[in-house]
């Protein structure tokens, strides 16, 4: 285990409890609990692409099915536990599957994209089509466009009648970021999420170490994949439905450029990023002026041409410039003959 990379951890969990109890006072439950769960799907991208160098176009195929699985399960089982981990072990299963296919049989990043964001149109169409009464599994009706409705939303675990809604599913939803956030420092910090980072910088180089890069990528895959289901369970319970627009094209674009916006190679990065973003999308929805499409393209194409490392790297990188150039007590460093140390 890298101690050192876990070093900032506890102060990003500490500031994220600070934003967790000070948010409601300036947004009200409802919107900040979206903005949470958009931030763990995020989050799961963040993951795969940033540490893995894994190019995912159908992050949303994840997002959707853990929502289905919950919705599905929940109107038939009637309780919120065991939906709960179905969503998270299914689109596990499904991304473990569909990476091994992908990194097993070589396929390069553009492919490997292409190939992702088919499935997610897959997905889309298919749940659109699902309208006829011959589309049921169980008590659930697919519902086609119209989606599912009236399924079993998140509960005390044992206890059906113990709803967990409004103020208490937002500091729920919070929680569980905070400690997947943890869970993935972990993961990066360990053997195995070292062997990722390096196979992202050069997987030939670590296959002639010995090590089965596929198999790695194929597991990181998955764990992102759970996290996007995970995300997408929370969303079920938070909307009360699920429709196809889960898998759309949009769904997956949006979730790309909060990655990009907020910045690869962090965790923090991609979860500001879609929070930002995401409350923006919101309020621009609420007016017809401007054109949210053209907002969100607009904000893309200045980050990147601006600031094409994202912008919490690019704070990062600064702010570690600016401390480099100033010694103990703030002052400036200097090198012989009070030439500056920085050159």
């Amino acid at each position: 285990m890298d101690r050192s990379a876990l070093r900032d951890a506890p102060w990003v969990v500490a500031a994220g409890i600070v934003v967790m109890f000070a948010a409601p006072l300036i947004l009200n439950f409802y919107t900040l609990t979206l903005l949470v769960i958009y931030g763990m799907l995020a989050l799961s991208l963040g993951l795969i692409w940033g540490f893995g160098g894994i190019l995912c176009f159908g992050q949303a195929a994840f997002y959707g099915l853990g929502a289905y699985a919950y919705a599905i399960s929940a109107a038939n089982i009637g309780e919120s536990t065991v939906p709960m981990l179905l969503a998270i072990a299914i689109p596990f299963v499904f991304a473990f599957l569909l990476g091994a296919m992908m990194f097993y049989g070589r396929l390069t990043d553009v492919y490997m994209g292409v190939i992702t964001l088919v499935v997610t149109l897959i997905f889309f169409r298919f749940m659109n089509t699902t309208a006829g009464p011959e589309y049921q599994i169980g008590q659930a009706r697919l519902g086609g466009y119209n989606g599912i409705p009236g399924y079993q939303t998140l509960n005390v675990p044992g206890d059906a009648s113990a709803y967990i809604w409004d103020e208490s599913l937002y500091y729920t939803c919070f929680v569980i970021l905070l400690v997947v956030y943890v869970l993935v420092r972990l993961l990066l910090a360990s053997p195995f999420g070292r062997i990722a980072v390096a196979i992202r910088e050069n997987e030939n180089r670590v296959e002639l170490m010995g090590y089965d890069a596929r198999l790695r990528k194929s597991v990181l895959f998955a764990i992102g994949g759970a996290i996007a289901g995970l995300a997408g369970a929370l969303y079920a319970s938070w909307a009360e439905i699920v429709t196809p627009g889960l898998f759309s094209l949009g769904q997956s674009a949006e979730i790309i450029i909060w990655c990009i916006v907020g910045g690869l190679g962090t965790l923090v990065g991609p979860v500001l990023g879609a929070a930002v973003l995401g409350y923006l999308k919101f309020a621009l929805g609420q007016q017809t002026a401007v054109d949210n499409v053209l907002v969100m393209g607009l904000i893309l194409v200045v980050v990147v041409l601006v600031l094409p490392r994202g912008v919490v790297p690019s704070l990062i990188s600064a702010f570690r410039h600016s401390s480099r150039r100033r010694g103990p007590g703030g002052r400036r460093r200097r090198g012989p003959r009070g030439v500056r140390a920085d050159g």
